[in-house]
């Protein structure tokens, strides 16, 4: 991945770590400006079938959207702060992994 190269590359784990929650940050308004776009796009007048595909994965969309918000400013702070890293990391780690596990249903519910 990009982070474990960051620190192998980078002069100092600190530097690392920077640049690793800026990358994060950037992740999160990629996740936050794509689920907008998918809820604006289900809400236009479609078929019924079309309309409940769009219902089957509106929770997922808000989800995945609301685990990256929950990354950005709550673990992330913690992180960044190095306060109980190991907590942290892990529950970073976790929502991460939860958001992607959203979007991939998301996208499993609407090409169905």
């Amino acid at each position: 991945g990009v982070v474990p190269m960051l620190f192998a590359n980078l002069p100092t784990p600190a530097i690392a770590g920077n640049m690793a929650a800026k990358l994060f940050a950037a992740q999160t308004w990629v996740a936050v400006v794509c689920g907008l776009l998918l809820l604006l796009t289900l809400r236009t007048n479609q078929p019924l079938a079309q309309e409940n595909k769009a219902q089957s994965a509106l929770l997922f969309i808000v989800g995945g959207v609301l685990l990256a918000l929950l990354s950005q400013y709550v673990a992330a702070p913690h992180i960044v702060a190095r306060d109980n890293l190991r907590l942290w990391h892990s529950v970073g780690t976790a929502l991460y992994v939860l958001q992607w596990l959203c979007a991939g249903v998301t996208f499993k519910k609407l090409l169905d």
